[in-house]
């Protein structure tokens, strides 16, 4: 029996048991938001099925490597098959949650197993010392290489429903080669290897159609057709198409709809561009579809343009997707435009001087990691960025759907020491969606609008700051970065319309 090699296996088996934990865990956050959540719930699941596991060891008394191979092979069976499985859930029934956590218990623990029933193989090989120490820190080593490769490898190059046939595949070859390394101890080797190969090539042929079952999926979870998908380090992008133009979709929310973005986008941006003491230098954070860019471009006093968005995918396909890159007047080709692609805190923490006018356009936020960016810690951050007499303005959910998520992020404007002057506008494809303009002072000039506008003009952009009763102030908690309250009442206000 060669223990080099049943080391390998070791580090390939934890590799691949934490690689099916993340792809879980990420699949959730993606399909139902919240990912603190998601990967909370996912890993105390994993976790507490691994101890299942564990514990089940122990009735095993006889073909103990028999059985060993048979677990890695329902380990690939089932690892393989749970990203598609789960999206294929997902679009077709109001079961995705029963199938979700029974994944997880059902892959933990027969991972739970694999450990102990490995020890007991080798527990004749080495003194259990070096058994132990050899085993677990092979174990280690392979959730770090998951840990490192899965968000920087995997995801971006082959997707959620690839990787997770791939490393089924791979647990497969590993129940294959297991035949051999302990062939000299197992009953029915032949057996085994003909339900090695046959699940491999099953595996295989979903690998090769992993794209097809993406696209299946996906085309049942929207509306209109799928016409251009692509997963990146950071979230998955999606673009449909209907009569009615096209959509962009980002972790499955809509960001907005061709036929009515115009009125989302002449609504955040105009108004702050006609308050500001001049519009020679514009920062937008997020918007790397370059719509509001192309709002700001309206006003020939631009001199520069600077952009920061997160993801190098969302900015690439906002210039090079024709229908697209239309919509936004090319806006980001632009010679006054400058793109950097980097996270918006850790930018406005290391660029020095300030901006007439900073246009905040990022996503709802629906989870922590989006949180941050409307807490109180940002919002200084943002604050040292305004000119003298420049404004701000701040995309922040609907004051309809979630009133006190909206007054939420005034409160916490208003705690980072801002004027503020919320306000609101109706886009049929979201409905009455809110913003909060800010500067360090209430008395700002006004000036008329840009021509060519196609929502806004002078008499109704006055109208904008009047809200109606269901739609009036309300108190809220300060969003800080140590309590994200914002990400509880947005989840708590969404969760009723949803």
């Amino acid at each position: 029996m060669n223990k080099t090699l049943l080391f390998v296996t070791v580090l390939v088996i934890a590799t691949c048991g934490l690689i099916y934990e993340l792809i879980v865990g990420a699949l959730a956050s993606y399909l139902l938001g919240d990912s603190i959540t998601q990967f909370s719930t996912v890993i105390g699941c994993y976790l507490f099925a691994m101890g299942i596991g564990s514990w089940l060891s122990r009735f095993i008394e006889r073909g103990v490597p028999q059985r060993f191979v048979e677990i890695e092979l329902g380990v690939a069976l089932v690892g393989g098959a749970c990203a598609p499985l789960l999206f294929l859930t997902f679009a077709l029934t109001d079961m995705f949650r029963v199938v979700l956590y029974g994944c997880v218990l059902v892959i933990g623990t027969l991972v739970g197993l694999e450990i102990p029933l490995l020890l007991r193989i080798l527990k004749d090989q080495l003194k259990f010392k070096d058994l132990v120490s050899q085993v677990l820190t092979f174990d280690y080593l392979g959730a770090l290489a998951a840990s490192i490769t899965f968000p920087l490898l995997f995801v971006p190059k082959l997707g959620l429903v690839r990787t997770s046939l791939l490393f089924g595949l791979l647990n497969a070859l590993v129940g294959l080669w297991s035949t051999w390394l302990l062939a000299p101890v197992l009953a029915h080797p032949n057996r085994l290897r003909v339900k090695a190969v046959g699940l491999s090539l099953l595996l295989v042929v979903g690998l090769v159609l992993g794209d097809r079952l993406t696209n299946f999926s996906e085309e049942h979870l929207y509306a209109d057709e799928v016409v251009h998908a692509t997963s990146s380090p950071y979230q998955r992008i999606v673009v449909t198409r209907g009569k009615r133009g096209f959509s962009l979709y980002l972790n499955g929310n809509l960001q907005f709809s061709s036929i009515d973005e115009y009125r989302y986008h002449e609504a955040l941006v105009h108004p702050a561009m006609v308050r500001a003491g001049k519009v020679e230098r514009v920062l937008v954070l997020g918007g790397g579809d370059g719509l509001a860019a192309r709002e700001i471009l309206r006003y020939p006093e631009v001199k520069t343009l600077t952009l920061v968005d997160l993801d190098p995918a969302m900015t690439e396909l906002a210039s090079r997707y024709g229908e697209l890159a239309e919509l936004n007047a090319h806006s980001l080709a632009d010679p006054r435009m400058r793109v950097v692609n980097t996270d918006a805190m850790e930018f406005l923490r290391q660029e020095s001087g300030t901006w007439d006018v900073i246009v905040v356009d990022f996503p709802d936020p629906n989870n922590f990691a989006l949180g941050k960016l409307y807490t109180t810690g940002f919002y200084k951050l943002l604050k040292r960025r305004v000119a003298p007499d420049g404004v701000a303005v701040i995309q922040s959910t609907s004051p309809l759907y979630a009133r006190r998520s909206f007054w939420c992020v005034d409160t916490t404007l208003k705690a980072a020491g801002f004027w503020t002057l919320p306000y609101h506008a109706l886009v049929p494809s979201f409905g009455e969606w809110g913003y909060v303009l800010v500067a360090h002072e209430g008395t700002l000039p006004r000036r008329p609008l840009p021509e060519g506008l196609r929502f806004l003009t002078d008499d109704t952009h006055a109208t904008l700051t009047l809200f109606p009763m269901d739609m009036g102030p309300l108190p809220a908690e300060v969003n800080r970065l140590n309590n994200q309250v914002l990400v509880h009442y947005y989840e708590e206000e969404w969760r009723r319309w949803n």
